[in-house]
């Protein structure tokens, strides 16, 4: 099981305040506006439904904004910690070594900001609801449309 990564400083404690979290959420980035357009709708109905005030969207590569400009967003918002997910489903290189490695490189200007990186979605049991809800969903369509 991939364990979360303290890049920088320490891990916020419990009763940090939410307001003073920024979140993260980082994924590969595409050529295709549409899957971009997609990532930053998720981002904004994670806000949305989230208890963190900040929350900014990120790209590995490709697309903007990319994780500097984010992390700079949530310092400038008041973030003290910034805590960067990985919106991929599982811990391969990215995860492991890329967005660790730029998230180092991106915390260096925020010396004072305590920096982790979460474990990705992978193995979280709420991924084989999800599964099982797509898998669900594609057999009622394919018999809808057979009628």
């Amino acid at each position: 099981m991939y364990k979360p990564t303290v890049i920088q400083g320490t891990a916020p404690s419990a009763q940090q305040a939410p307001t003073s979290i920024g979140i993260v959420i980082i994924d590969h980035g595409s050529r295709r506006e549409e899957s971009n357009a997609l990532f930053s709708e998720m981002v904004s109905r994670f806000r949305a439904n989230s208890e963190f005030t900040i929350v900014e969207e990120s790209h590995m590569e490709i697309a903007t904004p990319d994780l500097q400009t984010a992390m700079r967003s949530c310092v400038e918002q008041g973030a003290t910690t910034v805590i960067i997910h990985p919106y991929f489903l599982a811990p391969g290189r990215h995860v492991s070594e890329d967005i660790p490695k730029i998230a180092k490189e991106a915390a260096a200007d925020f010396p004072q900001l305590n920096c982790i990186v979460t474990a990705p979605i992978a193995d979280h049991p709420l991924m084989f609801r999800v599964m099982d809800d797509r898998v669900t969903e594609a057999i009622s369509h394919s018999t809808s449309e057979a009628e």
